[in-house]
C-alpha cells in the first residue's frame, strides 16, 4: 500500500476502546523525582505507562509482534511464554524473558526508566535457535496509547526528527513519541480494530500498510524494527507536555547506552536500602530478598509532586471490561491503603515517606474531620462516600510516628482533634463498611475507630488535657462494650 496515497488510516474512530489486566507482575519508576513516568507489567509486557502523576494512565499495552514475513505473526502477551526475573537486588528492574513455545525464539527485555527523564526504556534481545528462522524474523513494535486516562481522542503521526523516524501521539496537552536505537523502517498509525498494525500484520504476516496519521480516535502506533546481526536494541518510549520536550527527552536518554541508565537507576534504588536496624535477611528462606523487593513496590506508589500521596494500585480492575466513562480504578487514594502502606514502610525504618503521607493526609482533610471514600493525588474526591474506618486511620499514623520520635516541625493535632470529633459525633455507625459495600455496626470498623480514639486519648494526656481524655477514654470503652 503506498504510504503517499493513504496517509490517513481507516476505520476511525476505532473500536470503544478498553483497558488491560490488572493482574500486574511488576511496577516500577526511577527513585529520583525528576522522572515522572511510572510502567506496570503483566503477561510478558509493558501495560499502563503513567505519566505525570502516579494516577494517570497513558497507555493500554507495548508489546512486540513476531513474524516470519510468510507463515505466521505471534503476539508476545497471547502466544508466547513468560518469565520474569529481578536481575538486581533492592530494585524494581526487570528482565522479562518471552519463548516461543517450541523453543524457536525467545525475547529478552530488560525494563527500566531514564533515571532522570520521563522516558521509558526497553533494551530487547532477539535470540533465534531455529536456523530456519535466522535472518527472516522481523519484530514490530506495538504500543496502545491512552493518554491523559482516555483511550477515545487520541491523535498519532508518523514524524521524524533530525533525519531519524519516529511515531508519536498526542491528547490534549500529553506528548508520547517512540524511538528505537537501531531505527525504524517502517511504521504506520491505525484505528483499534481497524487500521491497526495488529489488524495488518495478523492478516498478512508483515507491513503492508504504512498510514501516516490516525487523529482523534482509538489508536495504535506500529513500527519495524531494523534488527541489528546481533539482534540487540533499545526503544525507548518518551513524555512531555510538547511534542519537542517529549523528543529532547527521548533523543537525549538514547545518546547514552543503556547500561549507563541501568547502573545509575540500580544505583539510586539501592541507596535507599533498608536501615540496617531493621534488616531481616536472616529471618527468612531468601536473604530478605522479598522483604526489600515489596518495600520497594510499596515506595513506587507514591507520586513525586504530591508527595506522600500513594495510590492503592499502578492498576485498573476489570480493565478489559473498563472503557473512558470508567475513569477511575486502583490509581486513586484510598486513606485506609495509604496508612497500611506508610505503616508497612514505618515497619522498615522508613519514616520520611509515612511523614509525607500524614502531612498529605492533614491538607486534604475536610474541615469536619473526615476523608473522601477516595480521591485523586491532588486530594479531590472520585466517589462519595463516608467510611469512619478511613477517618480514624490518620490518627493511627500519626501515634506510631509520635511513637517512634520521629523528628519534625509539623503537629498534627488539629488533624488528630477534628478526625477524633468526627468520629465521636458519626459513630459508632458507619455510612459504608470497609468493603465499600454495607453501612451498620462493622466489627473492622469499629476497631478501628476504638483504637483511634484510644491514641487521642493517650494524646491529650500527654498534651494536660485530663478532662478530653476521659472523656474520649469513657467513649471508647462504650464502643467497645
Amino acid at each position: 500500500m503506498n504510504p503517499a496515497e493513504n496517509s490517513v488510516a481507516f476505520g476511525a474512530p476505532g473500536i470503544e476502546p478498553r483497558w488491560t489486566s490488572s493482574a500486574k507482575e511488576g511496577v516500577g519508576t526511577a527513585y529520583h523525582t525528576s522522572c515522572r513516568v511510572w510502567f506496570t507489567l503483566s503477561h510478558g509486557i509493558v501495560n499502563e505507562i503513567y505519566y505525570p502523576h502516579v494516577d494517570k494512565p497513558n497507555t493500554r499495552d507495548f508489546q512486540f509482534l513476531i513474524s516470519d514475513g510468510e507463515t505466521f505473526c505471534h503476539e508476545e502477551k497471547r502466544d508466547l511464554n513468560h518469565l520474569i526475573e529481578y536481575p538486581d537486588r533492592d530494585c524494581v528492574f526487570y528482565r522479562l524473558t518471552n519463548s516461543e513455545p517450541n523453543g524457536r525464539y525467545r525475547l529478552i527485555k530488560n525494563v527500566l526508566t531514564d533515571p532522570h527523564l520521563s522516558v521509558l526504556l526497553v533494551h530487547t534481545k532477539l535470540e533465534v535457535f531455529d536456523e530456519s528462522l535466522r535472518g527472516k524474523l522481523r519484530l514490530y513494535a506495538l504500543l496502545a496509547p491512552h493518554l491523559a486516562g482516555f483511550g477515545a481522542g487520541n491523535s498519532g503521526w508518523c514524524c521524524e526528527v533530525g533525519g531519524i523516524k519516529l511515531v508519536r501521539a498526542q491528547r490534549e496537552n500529553i506528548h508520547m513519541i517512540m524511538g528505537c536505537s537501531a531505527g525504524f523502517p517502517r511504521r504506520s498509525i491505525g484505528y483499534a480494530g481497524f487500521s491497526d498494525g495488529w489488524q495488518d500484520l495478523m492478516r498478512h504476516f508483515k507491513m503492508e500498510w504504512e498510514f501516516q496519521a490516525a487523529e482523534n480516535g482509538n489508536i495504535a502506533l506500529t513500527a519495524e524494527i531494523d534488527l541489528p546481526e546481533n539482534g540487540e536494541f533499545t526503544i525507548a518510549v518518551g513524555f512531555g507536555r510538547s511534542y519537542q520536550g517529549a523528543a529532547t527527552k527521548l533523543f537525549q536518554s538514547l545518546a547514552d547506552p543503556f547500561e549507563s541508565h541501568r547502573q545509575a537507576y540500580v544505583r539510586q534504588w539501592q541507596r535507599a536500602v533498608v536501615n540496617p536496624k531493621f534488616d531481616f535477611s536472616s529471618d527468612t528462606s531468601d536473604g530478605g530478598g522479598i522483604y526489600r523487593l515489596s518495600r520497594c513496590v510499596l515506595l513506587t506508589h507514591e507520586d513525586k509532586v504530591f508527595q506522600g500521596a500513594m495510590v492503592a494500585s499502578l492498576s485498573i480492575p476489570w480493565g478489559e471490561t473498563k472503557g473512558d466513562q470508567d475513569l477511575g480504578g486502583y490509581h486513586l487514594v484510598w486513606t485506609r491503603d495509604l496508612v497500611h502502606s506508610a505503616t508497612a514502610l514505618l515497619a522498615t525504618g522508613q519514616a520520611s515517606t509515612p511523614l509525607r503521607s500524614l502531612i498529605w493526609l492533614a491538607a486534604i482533610q475536610r474541615t469536619d474531620g473526615s476523608y473522601p471514600q477516595n480521591s485523586w493525588i491532588d486530594g479531590t474526591a472520585y466517589w462519595s462516600g463516608l467510611q469512619l474506618d478511613q477517618v480514624a486511620f490518620p490518627i493511627l499514623l500519626a501515634w506510631r510516628l509520635h511513637k517512634r520520635h520521629t523528628p519534625n516541625l509539623f503537629t498534627p493535632h488539629a488533624l488528630i482533634g477534628r478526625a477524633a470529633a468526627r468520629l465521636i459525633l458519626q459513630g459508632p455507625v458507619t455510612s459504608q463498611d470497609r468493603w465499600e459495600e454495607n453501612a451498620g455496626y462493622s466489627p473492622s470498623t469499629l476497631a478501628t475507630v476504638i483504637a483511634a480514639l484510644a491514641c487521642t486519648g493517650e494524646w491529650s494526656r500527654e498534651l494536660g488535657l485530663t478532662n478530653s481524655a476521659d472523656f474520649i477514654f469513657a467513649y471508647a470503652d462504650w464502643q467497645r462494650a
